[in-house]
Order: C-alpha cells, then structure tokens, then sequence
C-alpha cells in the first residue's frame, strides 16, 4: 500500500529537509529545491525500479521527481519520492503509470485521489461543522466539574444546539496530560445518564468520546450517533465494535498514554509519522468491517506533542485531507495555546479562534470546541470568504 499525500506550500528549508531524508545528494538537492514550487505530492513504498520510472515520465512531462540517490543501482529496497509539477502535468503522468508495472496503477490512483480529496476540502460547498465539547468529569482541563451533573450537563447540550453545534461529543473520563485512567462502571454512570436524556431533548447527533468497546456500545444503546476514540482504535476489540454498530468514529492520534504523554514526545517528521500512523489504523478498520464513509481522522493536538509539533500540524493541516477521509481538529483552548499567549485556559479563546480560522481554510471538516457560538461566526466568515 502507497502513501501519497499532496504537500502544503512549504519553505525551501523544508522542501530541502524532505529531499535530504528522501536521500538526494546535495547537488540534486541544490538543482530541485528551486523546482518545488508547484503541486508537490510525497509518497513511499515505492520499488527502486518503479520510483526510476516515475522520475522519468516527470522530466518527460516537464515536471521533476526527486528519489533516493541509490533508486539509481537499485541498492535500496523500498523509495520515498517528492513529486513536482503542475496539475496538467500529474494527469500526464498518471495516464502513463496506469500502464507501467511495479503497481505504478495504484500510485496513480492514489496520486489522483490525493489531489482531488486535497482540493475538494478545501474549496468544497459543505462548511466545516461544530462538535461541540460537553465534558461529564471532574477533572478536566478547561470545564472540568462544571457539567457533572446530569442536569447541568444537559442544560448545555440545549445550548450548544441552540449555538448551532452540529454534533455534541460527551466525555466521561477525562484524557489531559498526566489524568489517570477510571473504571468503566464510572464512566457509564456518568454519560448513560446525560445520552439517554440529552438525545430525548435535542435533535443534534451525540458523540462519545471514549476508547472502550463496552462504553462505545451502551453509548449506541443510549442514543449515541458516533464514537470519538482518543486512543484510535487501539483497544482491544475497539475496531470489531466500531464495525459492528456502524457509527462514524474519529481515529486520533496520540503518542504515549494521557498519563505520560507529554513527557518528552519526539518525532522524525511529525506529519508523516502521524501519516504511517493513520494509514496503519485505517486498514486495521477496514478490515475489522469499519466501512469507509465512517472513518474521521484526527492528529492529535496536544496528544503527545510539543509546541512545534502542534504548530507543524496546524500550518500542514491540509496534507492529511489527502487521505479522502473528514479531518477534524481539537485544539480549543489547549495549553500549546497557554504557552503562545502566556494565559490561562479561560484567556486562550482569541487564539483558539485564530487556529479556527487556519483550519478551515485547510480543509478541517469538523472543529471540537468548548465555544460554540464564537466558533460558528469564524467559519461562516472563512467559509464565504474561500
């Protein structure tokens, strides 16, 4: 299985770092960089052989293809590639591939599927929607205790609908830094109790946010629409679950566990590690029965990453929307944002509509947000403005 992802417009810096880890030599490095200052689509798993030939049909197109210096004596097993060129230019080549061999057909297809899925994202007519955040616990980072009871939850799921929320995600085990885990008896005493008399009372669908096969099926039971798993199908049993209620789930990503995940987080490139990781997961989905039209992707934010890396998501959010799959973002009022600003999570609303802003016109289909309200003005003005 090929990874091809389209590349946001990045720095020559960058574009130099990607060539140097692809393993092009300085020279070509010095020739190419200049080059990649079109439609740039990275990919890997390639045959040696297979990433020769693509080279090839680029430079004939007039485009430009950078590989591994050892593709040359096929003393490598596997290549990565950094293509270059303009739109006309990839749909010569990939007409050309569909006839080669080494399963050149399939990188075409995913090479065609990533730049529609990136350029339907971004300039498509459906606006991004509001998940908006309904925490049950005690603990969390921004509202924890506040809703802990089962009126006062609900009165705010009213709310938020009455805001325009398009979806409310209830959680009930509280997933910040350093938290620890709970049993599940505890968790369900919490969120059945909300679900069952929320989803009476509103008519926007519910989320669950939780990792647990059992809390994700009760959920269901409950009147849930949807599983958030923070954990991205990692638990045992989670995927055969998902498949079996056939609900929309959000795969995240997260290094480490809430306990210990901000540590000391580290990354070889950030973006395609999260990548690997998404392509891993999705299979593992796939083949558990999760159909396609139910998968949601998520980086992260916050989730055993540091600074840089949250702001490396941000800036490249629209690689991932090269999957063909919904992106959704969560970084309302996370403590990246505290470090930026030098405030607390009660002062950080300003710069979570800043980060709102930039996903949106880098194609995030859904935003989770503690504010609801302020959240849905800056689509609907980002919207109409793209």
């Amino acid at each position: 299985m090929f990874e091809a992802r389209v590349l946001s417009d990045l720095s020559q810096e960058k574009i130099g770092k990607i060539l140097r880890k692809i393993g092009c030599d300085e020279k070509g490095i010095e020739i190419m960089n200049p080059k990649a200052k079109h439609l740039l689509i990275y990919a890997k798993g390639l045959d040696p052989r297979a990433a020769n030939i693509v080279k090839q049909e680029f430079l004939s197109a007039g485009g430009e293809a950078a590989v591994a210096w050892k593709t040359l004596d096929l003393s490598i097993e596997k290549s990565e590639i950094l293509m270059m060129g303009t739109k006309s230019q990839y749909e010569r080549v990939t007409e050309k591939l569909k006839e080669q061999p080494f399963d050149l057909k399939d990188l075409a297809g995913e090479i065609n599927m990533s730049i529609d899925s990136y350029h339907g994202s971004k300039y498509g007519a459906e606006r991004c929607k509001i998940m908006g955040i309904l925490n049950v616990t005690p603990d969390s980072f921004f509202d924890g205790g506040r809703y802990d009871r089962v009126e006062r939850a609900v009165e705010k799921g009213i709310k938020m609908e009455k805001e325009g929320a398009d979806i409310i995600d209830i959680g009930g085990e509280s997933t910040r830094p350093g938290s620890e885990r709970i049993s599940e008896e505890e968790e369900l005493e919490r969120v059945i109790p909300v679900i069952e008399d929320l989803s009476n009372k509103t008519d926007v669908p519910i989320s669950i946010d939780t990792y647990k096969p059992k809390i994700a099926e009760k959920a269901v039971d409950a009147g849930a629409e949807m599983v958030n798993d923070v954990f991205g199908l990692r638990q045992e049993g989670m995927p055969e679950k998902i498949a079996e209620l056939n609900v929309p789930v959000v795969i995240m990503h997260m290094q480490g566990r809430p306990k210990d995940m901000q540590e000391d987080p580290t990354y070889d490139d950030v973006i395609s590690d999260i990548s690997s990781f998404f392509l891993e997961r999705i299979e593992v989905a796939k083949d558990a029965g999760v159909k396609d039209e139910n998968i949601i992707i998520d980086p992260g934010i916050g989730f055993g990453k540091k600074l840089e890396h949250n702001l490396e998501i941000i800036e490249r959010l629209d690689e991932f929307t090269s999957f063909s799959y919904p992106v959704l973002l969560g970084a309302s009022r996370k403590s990246f944002l505290g470090n930026i600003l030098e405030k607390e999570a009660d002062e950080r609303l300003y710069g979570s509509l800043a980060v709102a802003a930039m996903a949106v016109e880098r194609g995030a289909s859904i935003l989770r947000v503690h504010d609801v309200q302020e959240n849905l003005d800056v689509i609907r003005t980002v919207s109409a403005v793209i």
